[in-house]
This record gives structure tokens, sequence and C-alpha cells, in this order.
């Protein structure tokens, strides 16, 4: 299965069969646009000249890996920060999953026991680790036992919540109009405080 998210083809291709540069994408999404977040781990490895292993992320100078995440364009709006945070989620890979990232799911044995392990991760919490679980679920066949429960409602079908939901510009506009109404919300509540 290969995602079909709005980034380039090649990146679409890293992501799907590359875990790794799927949780590093995960955690990028935050405070940038969706595309700039999905498409980073591919432009990681076209810096690197090879797509890195957690052990080679976990082991890079802190200070040299920066430079590559600040490097025009950078990486993320907060490039020094993200390439701190991908070191740590890197170590934490090593560390727990003997830096194989398809073991965060492959070992997992429930939905539930899987975004238990997906919030732990360093710069992920309950919802980014709700949306990761529905995004391998939905379009990646991971599918442990009781997954879209654990999704919560990014977990079901036929909803237009997040990236778990993106499959092409149709849906990738049902998301962004469904967060635009979010934030609509959020402010008229915050206006009538």
């Amino acid at each position: 299965m290969t995602l079909n998210l709005p980034i380039a083809a090649k990146a679409n291709e890293l992501l799907s069969r590359d875990p790794l540069a799927l949780l590093v994408a995960m955690l990028l999404d935050q405070q940038v646009p969706l595309e700039k977040a999905f498409n980073s781990p591919y432009e990681l490895a076209v810096r690197l000249g090879h797509e890195p292993t957690a052990a080679e992320l976990a082991e890079f100078d802190p200070e040299a890996l920066a430079e590559v995440f600040a490097e025009r364009p950078a990486l993320h709006r907060f490039p020094r920060a993200m390439a701190g945070r991908v070191q740590e989620l890197a170590a934490v890979l090593v560390a727990d999953y003997d830096g194989d990232a398809a073991k965060v799911w492959t070992s997992a044995g429930t939905g539930a026991e899987l975004v238990a392990r997906l919030a732990k991760l360093p710069g992920f919490g309950g919802y980014k680790a709700q949306i990761t679980t529905a995004l391998l679920g939905k379009q990646l066949g991971v599918r442990p036992d009781g997954w879209r429960e654990a999704a919560g409602r990014f977990g079901e079908e036929g909803s237009h919540y997040s990236v778990a939901d993106i499959v092409d510009d149709t849906s990738l506009a049902a998301v962004r109009a469904h967060k635009k109404e979010l934030k609509a919300a959020a402010k008229s509540a915050a206006a009538s405080r």
C-alpha cells in the first residue's frame, strides 16, 4: 500500500515503506503545513545522501543534524528544536525497539497497546498517537485488534479529521474544511468568554 498525500511521489513512497520516515513525518507535523511535514523525511534523506537509520540519527552530532535541518529551505519552522526531537525519537526507537521503528506496531497486540506505545514517543501524545494509529490502519493495513476504537474519532470510517483520511484532493479539502471549522469554533468560544 502506498500513501497518496499531497506531497512528492518519492516522499509518499518513502513514507509508505519506511516506518522510521513515517514516524519522523508524524513528529514534524506540528506548526507547519502538512505538505512540509510529510515531505521533510524525504528531503532529509536527500540531504544526507541516503535513508538514515534510527541508530544513525540517534548518534548523529546534534549540531551537525541541526544544520542539516536548518539548511534552506529548512525542514521545519523550528529546525534546531525539531532536529533535537527527531534525535530523541531515534534514541527511544534504538533503546526500546532495537532501532526498528516498525516494531512499535508489529509487536503491539492491540490497538490500545499501539496507541499507548505511540503516545510515549517524543513529540507524540494522545491525539497524535490516535491519528498515527488511524493512518496505519486506514491506509497501510496495520490493524491490531481494536485499532479503530483505540484511534477514537480519527479511526471512524468515512471521517475527514486528519492526515489519516487524506487519499486525494477531495479528502484533503474535506480535512482542511474540518480544521477550519474547528478553528472558527474555538475563536468564537474564546470571544464569548
